[in-house]
């Protein structure tokens, strides 16, 4: 199919419909055809089912089941060093750089605003003013559990509103304001070096997006924008160590992170079409010993 007419389709396509109607078909308990559609799935994408816990295609009861299936035990070590992030998700770099006047790269040609895609709050975006991004894809073929890159405590959630285009690679190219456009759930995190962002990404026929501290957050869809608050310490607090799981999709999207400025620097040679595999090093801190004040001051 041409590229132009596969944009064009999504334009017009009822897509949060179709995205219903996956959702309910993934979650359906059909037996030997939920068997069957798994092994296809397995083997035209080749899914290396040695890495789960569970590999018999047969134990899984839906394909939403096989798809969120966790992995065996040190199927994906984590990095050990105290001054390194470890990647979030088994997904492919699709852009990576430094915030520039409140704009990130979406593509060649392509720019967004930071504002934008944390749910229009422009205090919130200002934190990450001069840092750095990272937008990680998510294929079909990924593992699609989603881990903290460093050890954190969760300050706000915001679920925004959107659209449900595809993210694949093709989309980003020509879907302008694709990542601020499509529905997404904000994760704001204070860390040592500062605020982090991880944003989970929807898109057409992600069936829900969850974290592991308040369940499903989509569906239902929302009109509205909702906020989260969440305390920093005491028995409320959710904290979350480097590694430990935070959230997952039902078919897959994109997860993006942002950083502060002078607070930490990505590996050597990553770069857009890099493969990721969660829990390898994804960037180190800077200036190791500074405060989170020292670091908002630079």
């Amino acid at each position: 199919m041409h590229d132009n007419l596969k944009i064009g389709l999504q334009y017009c396509a009822p897509k949060q419909t179709l995205t219903q109607l996956a959702g309910k078909l993934a979650s359906l308990k059909a037996g030997k055809l939920t068997t069957a559609v798994i092994r296809w799935f397995i083997r035209r994408y080749g899914i290396d089912m040695n890495e789960a816990r569970n590999p018999d295609p047969a134990a899984y009861a839906t394909f939403n089941d096989f798809f969120v299936r966790e992995l065996k035990e040190g199927a994906r070590p984590i990095d050990e060093d105290a001054q390194t992030l470890c990647h979030p998700a088994d997904a492919c770099v699709s852009q990576l750089g430094p915030v520039t006047a409140g704009q990130l790269i979406q593509a060649k040609g392509h720019t967004y605003e930071a504002v934008e895609l944390l749910g229009g709050d422009a205090e919130l975006a200002a934190q990450f003013d001069d840092g750095l991004f990272a937008t990680l894809y998510l294929s079909p073929k990924d593992y699609h559990r989603v881990h903290m890159p460093c050890d954190a405590t969760l300050r706000q959630m915001i679920y925004v509103p959107g659209e449900l285009f595809s993210v694949n690679p093709l989309t980003a190219q020509n879907v302008p304001n694709l990542f601020a456009r499509n529905e997404r759930v904000v994760c704001i995190f204070d860390t040592d070096f500062g605020p982090m962002a991880q944003v989970l990404v929807g898109a057409t026929i992600v069936g829900s997006i969850e974290t592991v501290w308040a369940g499903t957050i989509t569906p239902p869809r929302s009109p509205r924008v909702h906020r989260w608050d969440y305390p920093a310490d005491g028995e409320q607090a959710i904290t979350l160590k480097k590694g430990e799981e935070m959230g997952r999709f039902k078919l897959g999207s994109t997860v993006i992170n942002l950083f502060p400025k002078a607070a930490v620097e990505f590996v050597e040679g990553l770069e857009p079409t890099t493969p990721t595999l969660m829990g390898s090093a994804y960037a180190r801190r800077l200036n190791a010993d500074a405060t989170v004040a020292d670091i908002a001051q630079a």
